[in-house]
């Protein structure tokens, strides 16, 4: 079996923009085999129908031979510019559509919704409603107009999230890293940056204490972030290679309770990293207990079948089932069938 956690849809249609909402999208048909054009603010993208039909996207997983897919919104959607009861309600239409989408095959579907995350008391409020609708979490982006997600503005949202048993998923979208960075530079450098500065937000805020049974995952296998782990512990410990921390580390002010890399492991990680030595990577530093096959898809093409790459690497078979399938059942917090 295997489940790709990291796989995009976008609605086909949405309602008219409310009074005075500048920046609502719209999709108007764009050429042949069903394609539209979405229009999105100044973005533009001709979007595929297996963006938006499940005959098409169905077809497309057999192809690859992808069992279950978790269905999130194209990044681009979670548009925390607009006004914050414009975002709720354009939140709830996409999440609408996902629950519907999701109903034409539950089995092989799963699906994760947004909130208006411009506005965290919003967001939080609309959580509920997440949960009542079935979905099995959300998704939302590594910072919320330049604020990462270990700030405390967004902590009361984290805890709604862990008491009702939801899911968020963390999707770097480099918007926020301005000119940092060339803006041909964005879809590589700029999503591994910022994947890393948001999983690093969170492991060095207080939220792994606070919060310690939220269930988060980081998309892009959290970027650059995993590479920099042995270092953070070594400023956190005083040693190499993850030894024990030294005992007059314990006095330093300021020092957390456990090491980065310890709350590092308690979430999970896609292996949308291209490559097989990353993957190895990722699997003895992070652990293969907490990664999960992601691929982008259909914003980027799968390897066919998916999970080429992680099957190249001679895991062994548990391993493997716990990457390609049992882990994301345990990232949802649905019951897993039983294991072979």
């Amino acid at each position: 079996m295997l489940i790709d956690m990291h796989a995009h849809v976008l609605p086909g249609e949405y309602p008219p923009p409310g009074p005075a909402t500048e920046g609502w999208p719209t999709m108007t048909p764009a050429g042949s085999e069903g394609a539209r054009l979405l229009e999105f603010g100044p973005m533009k993208f001709t979007a595929a129908a297996v963006f938006f039909d499940a005959s098409a996207r169905l077809a497309a997983m057999d192809a690859s031979k992808t069992d279950a897919e978790v269905l999130s919104p194209m990044p681009p959607l979670l548009n925390y510019r607009l006004p914050a009861g414009a975002g709720r309600d354009l939140a709830r239409w996409i999440n609408e559509f996902i629950v519907k989408l999701c109903a034409v095959e539950p089995s092989r579907f799963f699906g994760l919704g947004t909130v208006p995350m411009q506005d965290p008391d919003l967001a939080t409020a609309e959580l509920a409603a997440i949960a009542d609708a079935g979905l099995a979490g959300v998704e939302i982006t590594s910072q919320i107009s330049g604020v990462y997600l270990g700030d405390e503005r967004f902590a009361a949202f984290f805890a709604e999230a862990e008491r009702l048993n939801l899911a968020v998923l963390v999707h770097a979208l480099p918007s926020g890293l301005g000119d940092l960075l060339p803006r041909h530079a964005m879809p590589d450098f700029g999503v591994g940056v910022d994947a890393a500065l948001g999983a690093a937000s969170i492991i060095t805020s207080e939220l792994p204490e606070k919060c310690p049974d939220l269930r988060l995952a980081f998309t892009h296998g959290g970027g650059g972030m995993p590479l920099v782990l042995p270092r953070a512990h070594y400023f956190w410990a005083g040693t190499w290679n993850e030894e024990p921390a030294m005992p007059e580390r314990a006095a330093t002010p300021g020092r957390r309770p456990r090491s980065p890399a310890e709350y590092a492991r308690r979430y999970w990680y896609d292996t949308c990293v291209f490559d097989r030595r990353a993957l190895r990577y990722l699997i003895d530093v992070i652990g293969p207990d907490r990664l999960l096959i992601g691929t982008d898809f259909p914003a980027m093409p799968r390897e066919q079948p998916t999970g080429k790459t992680l099957r190249s690497l001679g895991l062994p078979g548990a391993v493997l089932e716990d990457i390609t399938w049992y882990n994301c059942f345990r990232f949802l917090g649905i019951e897993p069938p039983g294991r072979s």
